[in-house]
């Protein structure tokens, strides 16, 4: 079971969702909460394995929340939902180790793959905003926002991981790297798994910053 924390605003929106993936049967939904304070007592008392979490919301808002959830609680996994174009807001989120970005007009299908694709440690980021993404990781690099990797990690990184780092740094999914190299969805995955052990890295949003900040893909 997915246990899953729904955090929004707007009763309306809270509810519908608590009702739709209640119904799915790998899925248990452990609260579903109006404002950014109660999203961190809910993770403290009940440990969702992912939140869907309202980029804006009173008294704390999503990108505050990704923040200190993923200091305290690094394995939780947290999409966030929107209806807004707000970048800042958005790229804040992912540079602080948000796993997705998704707007609240997508399906209920889709929206359960997108749960399951991030359960399973993946990224899910909307195609609209994809070459954004790119563009604020570049943005990022310039601004010396950079990660640190010892030289000795660096090394250990072979020639097909590296081709893998270079995909990811242009913003791609896993689908779309398997695609691109004829591998499985799941070689990538292992390989991906395999780069962010030996570097030391959080996610492959850590992983696109440091690979665009170097200059050489």
């Amino acid at each position: 079971m997915v246990k899953v924390l729904i955090a929004d605003d707007q009763e309306l929106i809270r509810e519908s969702l608590k009702i739709i993936l209640d119904s799915k049967p790998d899925i248990e939904v452990t609260d579903a909460v109006s404002d950014g304070l109660e999203v961190i007592r809910s993770v403290r008392e009940k440990r969702p394995d992912i939140i869907l979490l309202d980029i804006r919301m009173p008294r704390l808002d999503g990108v505050s929340c990704t923040k200190i959830i993923k200091e305290g609680y690094p394995d939780i996994k947290i999409i966030i939902l929107t209806t807004f174009d707000d970048d800042e807001y958005v790229f804040n989120a992912l540079k602080y180790g948000a796993s997705g970005y998704l707007l609240k007009g997508i399906s209920m299908d889709s929206l359960v793959e997108a749960i399951n694709t991030v359960y399973q440690g993946q990224a899910m980021i909307n195609p609209d905003i994809a070459s954004k993404v790119l563009k604020f990781f570049s943005k990022l690099a310039v601004n010396n926002e950079t990660i640190h990797v010892p030289v000795e990690n660096i090394k250990m990184i072979t020639k097909n991981e590296w081709t893998i780092i270079k995909e990811v740094s242009k913003g791609k999914s896993n689908k779309e790297i398997a695609k691109d190299l004829s591998f499985s969805e799941g070689t990538v995955r292992n390989y991906l798994s395999n780069i962010l052990d030996k570097l030391e890295l959080r996610d492959r949003t850590q992983l696109a910053i440091w690979a665009i900040s170097r200059g050489e893909l």
